[in-house]
């Protein structure tokens, strides 16, 4: 008999599979990062369509399967859509959903990364953060996963960092230098 649960989970990135259906990669408040299939999603008559795009915070109940779980129901708290309206603040999210991506192995909870995300995506939302605000992200987020900071703690070199950790390029942070 398959197992179920419930959490809440931001929608960190999504990929299209076979015809209707789409792979989600989670990262969830209880269960930490998860991938899991979302069959028919791409129908125009979907119900969880809206409720699983990128950055949204979402209530999900999936089912554990042998390859991939997959997502029986979904629930949308909140969908952060101010963020997608503003070209500077999407990339930012983004970025943030990349290095959560990134620096998370699968399956590792950890609710205090969960809670930093989800207050950093609601101050993108709002419009509320400084320049500085990437800055800070990376430095917690480095802190809480146990990584430590780099000696020089500027932007550069703290990317530089991150990026000898996941031993690949921030692509969202190309990006942002695209439009700035």
């Amino acid at each position: 008999m398959a197992k179920t649960y419930k959490t809440e989970g931001i929608i960190l990135k999504r990929f299209d599979y076979g015809e209707a259906d789409r792979i989600l990669i989670i990262f969830s408040k209880h269960y930490g990062k998860l991938d899991c299939l979302a069959k028919g999603v791409r129908k125009l008559t979907s119900r969880k369509r809206n409720d699983i795009e990128p950055f949204s915070l979402t209530s999900l109940f999936l089912v554990s399967g042998k390859d991939l779980d997959l997502l029986a129901e979904t629930q949308l708290i909140n969908s952060f859509a101010s963020i997608n309206k503003d070209l500077k603040t999407t990339f930012l999210a983004w970025q943030l959903c990349e290095l959560v991506d990134r620096l998370l192995p699968l399956g590792q909870e950890n609710s205090r990364v969960f809670e930093i995300l989800k207050q950093s995506l609601s101050r993108l939302a709002t419009y509320n953060f400084s320049n500085d605000f990437m800055k800070e992200f990376k430095k917690i987020i480095l802190i809480d996963l146990g990584f430590g900071l780099p000696i020089n703690q500027g932007e550069s070199s703290i990317d530089y960092y991150i990026e000898n950790i996941i031993e690949k390029k921030i692509n969202s942070k190309l990006l942002l230098k695209r439009i700035q």
